[in-house]
């Protein structure tokens, strides 16, 4: 009995990263890559087209950093398995793409060896995650119920936030997001009330610091 061909989504900002992985995917009868993107709001328009099994992702990507494309990925196609394939590894970052559904992780440090295992993982609705997890972490978690600290930002304000780091004014963000100007200031002015930010600059140095948006 052959197993059933998985379809793969790889978005990543880096084109030398997906003409990687496509390559190596492309040597295993299994896998079938539907689509790419290059940005996250790309990448969510092209998994709602094409529906994979499976999306493999960055957490720094434009216009829609990892952590909110896997919640929006999550709820448009609750089917879908997420690989967070990344050079992050902070237990914060780790933490929240926990609690978004993601249940692969892979440092793009790691062997090529890494990558298919947590495919395969997945593939079978088993979680994958490389050295960068440790046990205790993750049975952390487990235990633990999901928690929301007061000075957190929501999906939004985070959406606005990397969208001021990347440098676009309030107009055309609001075009983006399909929202008001008006609630583009409000959600701008409430992240640097919550973060205790004064300045654009001070903004964007926490979009860096934070891995919205790559320096």
């Amino acid at each position: 009995m052959t197993s059933p061909i998985r379809r793969v989504l790889i978005i990543d900002d880096h084109d030398a990263i997906r003409r990687g992985v496509r390559q190596l995917l492309e040597t295993k009868p299994n896998y079938q890559v539907v689509g790419e993107a290059a940005d996250g709001r790309t990448g969510l328009r092209v998994a709602k087209e094409t529906r994979p099994d499976i999306a493999i992702l960055d957490y720094s990507i434009p216009e829609l950093n990892g952590l909110d494309l896997a919640h929006a990925l999550k709820r448009e196609l609750p089917k879908i398995e997420i690989l967070l394939y990344t050079m992050h590894d902070r237990e914060e970052i780790i933490t929240n793409i926990l609690r978004a559904g993601v249940r692969g992780f892979v440092l793009k440090s790691d062997t090529e060896k890494h990558l298919l295992a947590a495919l395969d993982a997945l593939s079978i609705r088993r979680s994958y995650f490389s050295g960068a997890i440790s046990d205790a972490l993750l049975d952390q978690f487990l235990e633990s119920k999901p928690h929301q600290s007061t000075g957190s930002l929501t999906h939004r304000e985070r959406e606005v936030v990397q969208q001021v780091a990347e440098g676009r004014i309030n107009k055309e963000i609001a075009e983006r997001l399909s929202i008001s100007i008006k609630t583009v200031e409000t959600h701008r002015a409430s992240a640097m009330r919550k973060l205790n930010l004064r300045t654009t600059a001070d903004l964007v140095r926490y979009a860096v610091r934070n891995q919205l948006i790559q320096a």
